[in-house]
């Protein structure tokens, strides 16, 4: 498969590189600057992208089979502090990109599309979110070390998930577990809906490298088209 990553620089985003050529794909990784990138491994093509603009996408999606977005407006591998500031500065971002994405989208209709979203959609009672409650997003956000503030990006990502809900394209949204963090590849976790999955603790939680398998099975064999699916331990 030809595989398209955008935001490859990012947490996830080069993780799922990694995974993807380990099972022998072609990978076309996707950056602000490709020109600043020094990449030697094979099956590994690097582009430039501006997921803000429609044509900018449109072009680069002859050829793939599946594009996955880990798109944020900072790169919180490099500055998690930079991300956030960036993220409360704009928080309709995440919803103008959906936007561009599906809208590049209808000029491709066969690509299939993987968006990587926030934890904060999910529903903790039926019909309810994190995102609908400001005391139970905060104690979210408190637990997590983010600022308050950053319920406004939260609600931003929930926004963009509405934006593909309307869409007739071949998108499928990734909410991860709330605690996610780098840690060990073991291939064992659990899926879910519109729900968090929660271990015997009571706790959301994956790693950044078992987000990435997950996302990588979702595009070998899809089970979630239109849906959004979710992931722990």
């Amino acid at each position: 498969m030809r595989i398209g990553i955008i935001g490859a620089t990012g947490n996830i985003g080069q993780r799922v590189v990694t995974e993807a050529l380990r099972r022998g794909h072609d990978v076309i990784a996707f950056t602000r600057d490709a020109s600043r990138i020094e990449e030697d491994r094979e099956h590994v093509v690097w582009k430039s992208v501006d997921v803000l603009d429609p044509d900018s996408v449109a072009a680069v999606l002859p050829g793939l089979d599946v594009l996955i977005s880990g798109f944020q407006p900072g790169n919180a591998a490099q500055d998690m502090a930079d991300t956030v500031r960036r993220s409360i500065a704009d928080p309709t971002v995440y919803a103008t990109a959906a936007k561009v994405l599906v809208k590049a989208l209808e000029r491709h209709p066969r690509t299939r599309l993987i968006v990587i979203g926030g934890a904060g959609s999910l529903e903790i009672r039926p019909g309810v979110t994190r995102a609908d409650s400001d005391e139970e997003l905060y104690a979210a956000l408190d637990s997590l070390g983010l600022p308050r503030e950053y319920a406004a990006a939260v609600r931003g990502h929930q926004d963009a998930l509405n934006v593909l809900r309307t869409s007739n394209r071949l998108w499928t949204y990734f909410s991860p577990a709330e605690d996610i963090a780098p840690g060990e590849r073991t291939g064992r976790f659990r899926l879910g809906g519109d729900q968090p999955v929660l271990d015997a603790e009571g706790r959301s939680r994956i790693s950044i490298e078992d987000a990435a398998v997950a996302l990588v099975d979702e595009a070998e064999l899809p089970r979630f088209v239109q849906r959004r699916f979710t992931i722990g331990y």
